[in-house]
């Protein structure tokens, strides 16, 4: 409950003044910025990298998507038109959402080579050039939904794999009753597996991948000749028709279309782990053709055969290939399911470092590589969001009701936000600002108002989540702004008290005093309790502020600033991109350059602590207060965040009413 610490949680990202990102940033931890990763391997090697990263989600689709958007368009007009739509929608939605908006669009839309959620909202706020409410807003919103994401995923991915030992070859239904426990069993191991990193898994990840696109675009090539006829499907004709034909029917059975395109803004949200070109390359020359190739087989075989149409994916794959294939569709799932709880992990990070979250425990498992990281916490919540799910739907027929809403209010999101970005910072006209984003914004809107329409069914409770995160990165940003507001007002500007202590100079203790502060313009607490109640002056004072930069990250020379004030006290400011994990020890080992040289066995770091008490006469709402304590409370500690030596570091206290 460190109050007076110089984590600025309470400052939106454009309050920083540095000069220098998606998901949701859903790479593993495994993987190191582009840059880093190009080195050891260059730009195959990074296209192998997102195929087993990026696509992860997005490739478990066949699983169960036609198969959902087919159940419910046979009641319908039915006929082949039921078949052939289908497949015309799933594909345009791959050409239209993925293929125009995100590769060709929004992955422009970079900041500085980040991109995610998060990172468009920094970019956003950056563009606009001062703090904006809407902007915020949109960001946090998106930030939630993402979390509901994290938890379906997993859930869905591998429990539709492992349905197919329904129909598996000698089993005659015998483990029907464990397919649920199994599941289970997968994700419980995966997620304990987190906590020791999984770098040296992580170099399997492309080719087992790829393994599993490649055979997806075989078995549909070689099932699109039980019906040619289905290529009609690569006309938007069709779908349009479908769309006309069924009515009302027609915009459900978009919620279940949508299926097909989640995992789609995960190009976006890693981009920054292996680069747009990468990325641009393995979509339109790999997985968009092996996708298309797969969806148009398991047309075909409905025509063919339309009992197929209860799990064309199953149905597909021949019988001496059908125990490889579960396996491999598994370990796809498994792959996919570990894109989305590192991506947590990596939003998590985001979202602490712009002051969305209070600090929580986030624990690098390499030294040599950017971007491993652990967060227990979001590990544990995750892992009993997605249990539960399994125990509460039982199977991914039930689980597609809940899907979808969260990936498409993300995705309505990342449109709006990018207004801001193509007006302000790409002075784009407006004719072509509306052109690009109305049609955009409509296809989004009808999406996620045709997911909208599952709420009854279990698509309330991603929205559910989304709406308690939300509150409570609100309460945590209100009541840190309430919190730094009432601090000023408390305190003594810091010129003041260094004329006072000049008038009448305190003993002087040696050594160097490190005061961490959230504003530096007024005096800490710690050092003003430090006066009154021990009566000493160090002989080097330093008032030091890390700040998050609307950047992902800040170049060392970057990194730190320092201002003199007299010869007793320094202001240092240490800036961090909000990809960036803090160490201020090894900051402050650049400051040599400039002149202040820190032995940190002889430094002290002094924290202010304040022990906070809720009042219903000012501020938040009184459950609010105690929902903002709560948070305080929990919050990890700064000694740790920041990598301080703990046997340096000084804790004085104060009380303060919010």
């Amino acid at each position: 409950m460190a109050g007076d610490t110089p984590h600025d949680a309470g400052a939106l990202p454009a309050a920083s003044n540095t000069p220098n990102k998606s998901t949701h940033a859903t790479g593993p931890e495994s993987q190191a910025p582009a840059g880093q990763i190009a080195k050891h391997g260059g730009f195959w090697a990074l296209t192998v990298g997102a195929i087993g990263v990026v696509f992860g989600d997005i490739g478990t689709s066949p699983l169960y998507a036609l198969r959902e958007a087919i159940d419910h368009a046979r009641s319908g007009v039915g006929g082949d038109l039921a078949v052939v739509g289908v497949v015309s929608l799933a594909f345009w939605a791959l050409m239209v959402v993925v293929t125009f908006k995100y590769v060709f669009f929004l992955m422009r839309a970079d900041n500085k080579g980040e991109g995610g959620t998060l990172s468009l909202m920094a970019l956003a706020q950056h563009a606009v050039g001062r703090r904006s409410a809407w902007i915020f807003i949109l960001g946090v919103c998106g930030a939630a939904l993402f979390y509901g994401d994290g938890i379906i995923t997993p859930a869905i991915s591998v429990l539709s794999a492992v349905e197919g030992l329904q129909d598996a070859p000698g089993l005659a239904g015998r483990l029907d009753p464990f397919i649920v426990p199994i599941s289970a069993g997968i994700l419980v191991a995966l997620f304990m597996a987190q906590s020791g990193g999984t770098a040296s898994l992580a170099k399997y990840f492309g080719p087992i991948t790829a393994v599993w696109f490649l055979s997806l675009g075989g078995l549909g090539l070689y099932h699109i000749f039980d019906d040619v006829s289905i290529l009609r499907a690569l006309s938007p004709h069709y779908g349009v028709m479908l769309l006309i034909n069924d009515g009302f029917l027609g915009f459900v059975i978009l919620g279940s279309v949508f299926l097909a395109v989640t995992g789609a803004e995960a190009l976006y949200a890693d981009m920054g782990h292996f680069g747009k070109a990468p990325i641009r390359m393995g979509w339109l020359a790999f997985v968009l053709p092996c996708l298309t190739l797969n969806y148009l087989g398991q047309g075909a075989l409905i025509l063919d055969n339309p009992a197929a149409s209860e799990n064309p994916f199953w149905n597909m794959v021949p019988e001496m290939a059908y125990w490889p294939m579960l396996i491999l569709a598994t370990a796809a799932t498994v792959i996919a399911s570990q894109a989305v709880i590192t991506g947590a992990f990596s939003v998590t990070q985001q979202a602490v470092q712009l002051g969305l979250l209070p600090r929580i425990d986030i624990r690098n498992t390499s030294e040599t590589q950017a971007g491993q990281i652990f967060v227990p916490a979001v590990n544990t919540f995750l892992m009993i969001g997605v249990l539960l799910l399994l125990v509460v739907f039982q199977s991914s027929h039930n689980l597609t009701a809940a899907y979808g809403v969260a990936v498409t209010g993300t995705m309505l999101v990342n449109t709006l936000m990018s207004y801001s970005v193509i007006t302000k910072g790409w002075k784009w006209p407006m004719w072509a600002v509306a052109g690009t984003l109305i049609p955009f914004a409509f296809i989004d809107s009808v999406f996620l108002t045709s997911n909208l329409l599952k709420i009854p069914d279990g698509a309330w409770m991603p929205l559910v989540l989304g709406a308690m995160l939300v509150l409570i990165m609100w309460t945590w940003v209100r009541g840190t702004q309430i919190l730094t507001t009432k601090t000023r007002k408390d305190s003594l500007p810091l010129t003041d008290l260094i004329e006072m202590l000049q008038a009448r100079p305190p003993h002087r203790a040696p050594g160097t005093a490190i005061f961490l502060t959230s504003d530096p313009d007024v005096a800490p607490v710690a050092l003003m309790h430090n006066l009154k109640h021990n009566k000493v002056l160090h002989e080097k004072n330093v008032i030091l502020t890390v700040r998050t930069s609307e950047r992902p990250r800040v170049k060392e020379a970057d990194r730190v600033r320092m201002e003199p004030i007299n010869d007793d006290f320094k202001k240092l400011t240490i800036t961090y991109g909000f990809m960036e994990t803090p160490n201020v020890p090894r900051a402050l080992g650049l400051c040599r350059k400039q002149g202040l040289k820190f032995d940190i066995m002889s430094t002290s770091f002094f924290l202010g602590r304040r022990s906070l008490i809720p009042s219903a006469r000012q501020g938040m709402p009184l459950w609010q207060d105690r929902l903002f304590i709560f948070l305080m409370r929990n919050a990890a500690n700064p000694t740790d965040f920041f990598h301080i030596p703990p046997g340096r570091v000084v804790e004085l206290g104060a009380q303060v009413a919010v």
